[in-house]
């Protein structure tokens, strides 16, 4: 009888060290696991709770396993949760800032995104002629040397000054959008549009011999970089301007209908007021851009300049 109420304890026990033993490996594999797992190492870095959430949701496991190798950096983070942000121009954004410690992290992301963080007319490259209308020309995308737009054809006399054309489709646009103002007594006029890459050298140099390099590259496009050469830029101004020129349009009433209207017809305008530091170029009330009806509502709808979207909506 006391060989099996012994015999009983000793099973008990057994069975009892088992199940210790079965916790006790379940609590290491788990310690290990954490020890090992991405969330520890980046608490490990110094990271917050709120901040390895916010890092592992933005992030996929690649780009996570990159902020692995990283110092801890609060900006990180905080660049995470901007809306435009691009993973890929992370370290340009930490450079940038570094910088320029006064922008604030949305101001760094806008202009990293657009490349404002170079010089311009350095690391350049060709635009991707593949996307058509939606092409980015500007002092960091140039066209390729022997870049000719197809269907160029005149402009009329009633609707521009002389020697003026445009691709085909664009002045069907301009067309369209010209009587639509009428139809409101306002009366546009075509003052520039497209010009080949030997026409823009001429402007370009006029510009540099009569007033400077820096003056002509806030107004003008060198040769190459102009969306003049493209076939899709119209500098539009009004009858009733002075001498029509540019000299009053952005107080005219037509540049208020213009900057109201003239997405319906797929264009845009590109160089917007206030938005200088990211275009590289002076306000041009006139410079219009088409980009096709339902690419000019998103862009318009957005607030964003035609750069910015660019970056991160087309080229991302």
């Amino acid at each position: 009888m006391k060989k099996k109420v012994r015999l009983k304890k000793e099973v008990k026990y057994g069975f009892i060290g088992i199940v210790v033993l079965i916790i006790a490996i379940v609590f290491l594999v788990q310690f290990i696991s954490y020890r090992t797992s991405t969330k520890y190492k980046l608490k490990d870095l110094g990271y917050t709770t709120e901040e390895v959430t916010t890092i592992i949701e933005k992030l996929d496991h690649e780009q996570v396993k990159d902020i692995l190798k990283m110092e801890y950096n609060q900006n990180i983070v905080l660049f995470l949760q901007e809306k435009y942000f691009i993973y890929d121009n992370l370290e340009r954004y930490l450079d940038y800032q570094k910088e320029n410690q006064d922008k604030s992290t949305s101001d760094v992301v806008t202009m990293v995104n657009v490349n404002r963080d170079r010089d311009f007319y350095t690391d350049t490259k060709e635009t991707d002629l593949s996307l058509g209308d939606l092409i980015l020309v500007n002092k960091y995308y140039s066209l390729p040397d022997d870049y000719e737009p197809e269907n160029i054809v005149k402009m009329n006399l009633q609707y521009a000054y002389d020697d003026n054309s445009i691709r085909d489709y664009v002045y069907d646009a301009f067309l369209e959008m010209y009587r639509a103002a009428m139809e409101e007594g306002y009366q546009l006029i075509t003052n520039s549009s497209y010009r080949d890459y030997d026409w823009q050298d001429t402007l370009y140099n006029n510009y540099k011999t009569s007033r400077g390099q820096e003056y002509a590259d806030a107004f003008a496009a060198r040769p190459g970089y102009s969306e003049h050469q493209t076939g899709l830029a119209l500098d539009i101004t009004c009858y009733n301007c002075t001498n029509g020129t540019f000299d009053d349009f952005a107080e005219s009433e037509e540049y208020q209908w213009l900057l109201k209207n003239s997405y319906k017809y797929g264009f845009i305008l590109r160089y917007p007021e206030g938005k200088e530091d990211i275009t590289g170029y002076n306000f041009e009330a006139w410079h219009f851009r088409y980009v096709g009806k339902d690419m000019a509502k998103k862009i318009y709808n957005s607030g964003l300049t035609f750069d910015e979207y660019y970056a991160y909506y087309i080229e991302k």
